[in-house]
């Protein structure tokens, strides 16, 4: 029944095989281009390789504690707008040059945006935003964006959704992230376990941090499960685990866990199920409860912490655009660089964030030396 291949899949997975052609349900479909015919098209380059491998080491080696400087998410809620996106890239490439000593920044690309009930669900499924459907369109776009931007030096973060999407892009991302609505999902984490890239398991949308710890525990280990090889055929893929998935705090259930008592929760989670001390921080969402003016208060607070001395706080994640605030789609041309999803702090306040957090890690490296 199975026909056995030798070509491996992506990531960290080692075997795989063809299956039967899958049929029935109700559904409509649209032919999209394969994994290998995308990537063959639109091709990682040595610049970008570069770039993406350089990101993955040093978010390793500061989610482990072996570089001392703060890693930070930051960037747009959802990209909607690639031409706004690459500007925004180009920005926050020259700040990162200029805090690179003190902080191992990582552009947020998100294209899959989840969604309680209904909205708009991204640039990969919906380029044109106005429902219309478009994968292929929007695979190509996110793909040839997020070469632009890699090939420009940055390293890339995104929210793995969908989980055909990693074949399609996983060799551009750096950082991965798996959602508050999807940390218990199996499929999930499995997917996480066969990522080439340190993967944030954000806490449950109720906010427990015990399922992150469990997903954690989960993708560290090896799965076997159902996807697509690079010419779109169903495959079972042979994953060997992924040792670099950590905690994400981001509040939930209208109620933040940042602070220091949070901190000290999940690292004491972490060390019950054995497993790697050092957590990354969300100051956006029920942390700051989706209000982005409140957002640089909470990252100021989490830099206290870190000037103070805390070791368990690896990272701190930001959502900031050229526009601070959101707009809702109309009739009219949208705003160059404001979010149509949440919330998002301006340019200037940004700068403002990155470089007090950059003096909290200086302030943590001359105390931890001390």
């Amino acid at each position: 029944m199975f026909e056995r291949t030798t070509q491996a899949v992506g990531g960290r997975v080692v075997s795989d095989e063809v299956l039967p052609d899958a049929v029935g349900g109700r559904h409509r479909s649209h032919t999209a281009s394969t994994p290998g015919e995308l990537r063959s098209e639109l091709p990682r380059t040595p610049d970008a390789a570069a770039a993406v491998d350089a990101g993955r080491r040093t978010t390793r080696q500061v989610l482990r504690g072996k570089d001392d400087r703060l890693l930070v998410v930051v960037g747009p809620c959802s990209i909607h707008d690639v031409d706004a996106g690459r500007e925004y890239a180009t920005s926050l490439n020259t700040v990162a040059a200029e805090l690179r000593h003190d902080l191992a920044i990582v552009m947020r690309v998100y294209v899959e945006k989840p969604r309680t009930t209904v909205g708009w669900t991204g640039l990969l499924a919906d380029p044109h935003l106005d429902g219309r459907l478009d994968f292929d369109r929007g695979l190509r776009a996110t793909r040839k964006l997020m070469l632009d931007i890699a090939e420009s030096g940055m390293p890339i973060a995104t929210e793995w959704l969908s989980p055909a999407a990693p074949a399609y892009l996983a060799d551009l991302i750096s950082w991965g992230a798996i959602g508050a609505r999807t940390v218990e999902s199996q499929v999930h984490r499995q997917l996480a376990s066969g990522l080439p890239m340190p993967v944030g398991m954000k806490n449950g949308s109720t906010g427990s941090v015990k399922v992150a710890v469990d997903a954690i525990t989960s993708a560290a280990a090896p799965h076997g499960y159902l996807g697509f090889d690079q010419d779109g055929r169903a495959v079972t893929l042979h994953t060997s685990g992924n040792p670099d998935c950590h905690v994400v705090l981001r509040g939930g259930a209208g109620r933040p866990n940042y602070q220091v008592e949070h901190v000290d929760e999940a690292a004491g989670l972490l060390a019950s199920a054995s497993l790697p001390a050092g957590v990354v921080i969300d100051a956006s969402h029920a942390n700051s409860d989706k209000n982005h003016e409140r957002q640089a208060t909470v990252a100021g607070e989490i830099g206290e912490q870190v000037a103070r001395g805390s070791t368990d706080i690896r990272g701190v994640m930001l959502e900031g655009f050229i526009l601070p605030g959101r707009q809702d789609l109309g009739p009219e041309e949208p705003a160059f660089g404001q979010s149509i999803t949440d919330a998002c702090m301006g340019w200037e306040t940004t700068v403002d964030v990155l470089t007090d957090l950059a003096a909290a890690s200086r302030a943590r490296r001359a105390a931890t030396r001390a």
